[in-house]
């Protein structure tokens, strides 16, 4: 039987802590991203404009803590706001 120290026991312990408390932030920010993504397919440009300012904030949270690297957030922004922009210049 192997021994198993105290301290890999914590250390289990807070990961799986920070696992799921990364898993609910990721989950937020999809679903965030999910409505930019439908308004944009429902072709409405204000309430397109209006979630993504909403998902701009939920990755830029996402990044302080540590749950998303700065440049892929940065890209999704990006990507979105094209598509935003796209969308607005159409309407």
């Amino acid at each position: 039987m192997p021994v198993v120290h105290k301290s890999t026991i914590r250390r289990a312990r807070q990961s799986e802590k920070r696992r799921l408390r990364n898993r609910a932030t990721i989950s937020s920010v999809r679903s965030i991203l999910r409505k930019v993504q439908d308004a944009i397919a429902a072709k409405k440009p204000d309430e397109a404009k209006a979630t993504l300012r909403e998902a701009t904030s939920a990755l830029g949270k996402a990044v302080t803590k540590g749950v998303l690297k700065p440049n892929t957030a940065s890209r999704r922004v990006s990507r979105l706001t094209v598509r935003v922009n796209a969308l607005t210049a159409s309407a």
